[in-house]
């Protein structure tokens, strides 16, 4: 059994509603984990867009230390590193170089643009700050992580 990440916004595949992007509200979308090991300590998620026009893909999302019995994360998540809800949670750096969720904002005329959404299920409690980019919370997790999740959603303009 693998870990799940859905989410009521859109389909898997689909097309990213605006009011999730920076075209409309920029809100990041409510998202729902399932099958969740028994033996997870921490959950961590990053969004990233590997179509950008960059030499590594564009971060959109950077938020971990969620607690494993945290079922979901609701629409509209605050840009805050710290989090009250779920408790514990922080949040780290996008590729704008500002803590929290960013929505799609491919270039124009570029095409569709696919944003992965992946959930990682680890090990143990990170012992980590707030904060952190995509590079260095993956080095954190290092041999940390037990499965992944992943969701996948499109965009153009």
């Amino acid at each position: 059994m693998s870990m799940t990440l859905t989410t009521t916004a859109f389909t898997p595949g689909d097309l990213i509603p605006t009011p999730y992007t920076a075209d409309g509200r920029d809100l990041s979308p409510p998202l729902t984990f399932a099958n969740i090991p028994e033996n997870t300590r921490e959950l961590a998620l990053i969004c990233d867009d590997p179509d950008a026009p960059t030499p590594t893909p564009w971060v959109h999302w950077v938020i971990y230390k969620i607690p494993p019995d945290i079922a979901s994360l609701p629409e509209g998540v605050t840009n805050s590193s710290t989090l009250p809800r779920p408790p514990g949670t922080v949040q780290g750096l996008n590729s704008w170089n500002t803590i929290g969720y960013r929505g799609p904002a491919p270039p124009p005329g570029h095409g569709l643009h696919h944003y992965h959404f992946v959930l990682y299920a680890l090990d143990t409690p990170l012992d980590i700050q707030p904060g952190l980019d995509k590079n260095a919370l993956l080095k954190a997790m290092e041999g940390h992580i037990l499965v992944k999740g992943e969701l996948v959603g499109v965009y153009g303009r």
